[in-house]
């Protein structure tokens, strides 16, 4: 789906070192939904769907295909299949406690809490921010504007302000406490939670960066410096730029020709 968090995937297949296909589905100019043809692959018809195909077990037999929903299973599912000589998620036990309730090493526990709080808890804070943006849009008459806006100013100032600053303190908080010093969340490499994060960071930039935090801390863009620095460092990503670089010029070749 164009303009969405789909790209992760793209990345993360880069990152895997796979061969992929990417299908573009464009959104409603209009109302910003995704097409009905989404809902051909998946009933929900939400974008990221990822399907895999399989070749035939047996002579003349039929390819088998997959198809994968909702980004953190998929990059649980590619990552677990096709990442285990990568560093995509980190090794699950100390070393003599292998299958032990508690023997899991703190790489492993933060990449698998990370890969479900992208999804479920920092992201719907940056959709809301989406949506209040909606509500100061230039496509809105200006005497409802008028309104909407101020709604959507006291909705920022008593709910959506506080639950952002409240993320990214603790976002700040596990960068500073990475193991072994690790420049990324789950440690010193880059894994597919990291890869899920950065697009809400980068959301976050874009949408609430101005707001102002404190007197104290200043705005949003000051008061959390490591977040920043870690959302750049993720942009300068070879893997995030290849991603970035092959989903733009599909995407420029299909506005083309629609």
């Amino acid at each position: 789906l164009n303009e969405s968090r789909a790209q992760r995937i793209v990345w993360l297949l880069e990152e895997l070192g796979l061969e992929y296909e990417v299908v573009v589905f464009y959104r409603d100019p209009d109302t910003r939904f995704a097409p009905p043809e989404l809902a051909e692959i998946h009933a929900l018809g939400k974008s990221p769907v990822v399907t895999l195909t399989f070749p035939p077990t047996t002579p003349g037999g039929k390819e088998k295909k997959t198809v994968l929903a909702e980004s953190g299973f998929i990059a649980q599912y590619l990552t677990e299949h096709f990442g285990r000589d990568t560093h995509l998620a980190p090794p699950r036990y100390l070393p003599g406690q292998e299958g032990s309730l508690g023997g899991e090493t703190e790489e492993w526990m933060r990449y698998q809490y990370f890969l479900h709080y992208a999804e479920g808890s920092l992201h719907p804070q940056m959709m809301t921010a989406y949506l209040l943006g909606l509500l100061k849009s230039q496509k809105i008459p200006l005497l409802f504007r008028l309104i909407t806006s101020m709604v959507a100013d006291k909705l920022t100032e008593n709910y959506l302000l506080p639950n952002v600053t409240s993320h990214l303190a603790w976002l700040e908080s596990q960068l500073t406490t990475s193991p072994g010093g690790g420049k990324y969340l789950t440690g010193e490499h880059l894994t597919a939670a990291d890869i899920l994060i950065g697009f809400s960071l980068q959301m976050a930039r874009k949408r609430v960066a101005h707001l102002h935090v404190s007197k104290e801390k200043g705005k949003v863009a000051d008061a959390y410096p490591r977040v920043w620095e870690y959302l750049d460092r993720l942009e300068n990503e070879a893997g995030f730029k290849r991603a970035e670089e092959k989903v733009a010029a599909i995407e420029k070749k299909g506005a083309k020709s629609g």
